[in-house]
């Protein structure tokens, strides 16, 4: 009897700690990944953003759209991720001002912009 007891005791304990729900299926486990990676992003993006574009951005220079301004923002979101950034990369003249390319940072690579641009979208929408 005295045997028994501790393998009971460790018994009881493991079906205690079992879980009834059903383990999330392999969907549920990519979409939380895919959010993560997501909000990751968006996270560097902020830095980016922060460090090398409000400058211009949260004072209007030279037209910059400012972000969370939907008016600023309501033509260009349409116009979609891949060409904003393009503009931003390269550089882009218009109606209201210009910016240079890469916003004149020049050691800002391709996908910092992009992550930029892709924040600017993310707060303004």
């Amino acid at each position: 009897m005295q045997r028994i007891l501790p393998v009971l005791a460790l018994s009881l304990f493991l079906l205690a700690s079992c879980s009834k729900e059903a383990p999330p299926d392999k969907e549920e486990l990519t979409e939380s990944k895919e959010e993560a990676a997501a909000e990751q992003k968006l996270a560097v993006g902020k830095k980016i953003y922060e460090a090398n574009c409000g400058g211009c951005h949260n004072s209007d220079v030279a037209g910059a759209p400012t972000p969370g301004d939907k008016s600023d923002w309501k033509e260009r979101i349409p116009v979609g991720v891949t060409i904003l950034a393009k503009k931003a990369i390269e550089g882009y003249e218009g109606k209201k001002g210009a910016m240079p390319p890469k916003g004149g940072n020049e050691a800002l690579n391709d996908e910092e912009v992009t992550l930029a641009v892709r924040y600017m979208i993310a707060i303004t929408k």
